[in-house]
């Protein structure tokens, strides 16, 4: 008997798509398992998941960019963002945009996603007022505050709208 599960209002049929919250959430999880032989097989099946469906070269690249294992201190602070977000904590980023700027931010976590070569951290930047988007190539250090953020509904802060 072979171990395969379905989702029970859609088996025997095509399993139901993911909504983009629970791909953010996926690649989240992803992103901090490291390149161990779980994070592989991990890989393997969001990459099946997503490659059923039909894309363009976007789609094709972000799904590399999700797929590849993270070097390790970027993987290390994706495990800081991923507990903050799941224990709605503040962070504390030193962060260097696009000009070399670095700047310390603290942003309340939302949600992470992958689009094109890059992963983000999306959240509630308390410096800027509002939602900002930060690449994890540029967060130079992260750590929880331990202060409570607000809960915020990581559809609402994605940029394909509602999930």
């Amino acid at each position: 008997m072979a171990n395969v599960a379905t989702h029970p209002q859609t088996a025997p049929t095509a399993p139901a798509p993911l909504t983009a919250a629970e791909i953010a959430a996926l690649a989240l999880s992803l992103a901090h398992l490291g390149a161990g032989p779980q994070a592989t097989t991990a890989r393997r099946a969001l990459h099946t998941l997503l490659d059923a469906a039909p894309h363009d070269d976007v789609v094709t690249t972000t799904l590399a960019t999700l797929t590849t294992p993270l070097e390790t201190a970027t993987s290390d602070r994706a495990r800081v963002i991923a507990a903050a977000i799941t224990d709605h904590r503040v962070v504390r980023l030193c962060y260097g945009d696009a000009g070399a700027n670095v700047t310390i931010r603290e942003v309340e976590p939302v949600t992470c996603l992958v689009h094109r070569d890059h992963w983000y951290l999306v959240g509630w930047c308390r410096m800027r007022r509002g939602v900002r988007a930060f690449r994890f190539d540029r967060i130079l250090a992260v750590e929880s505050t331990g202060l409570r953020s607000r809960p915020r509904r990581a559809d609402r802060y994605l940029p394909w709208g509602k999930s």
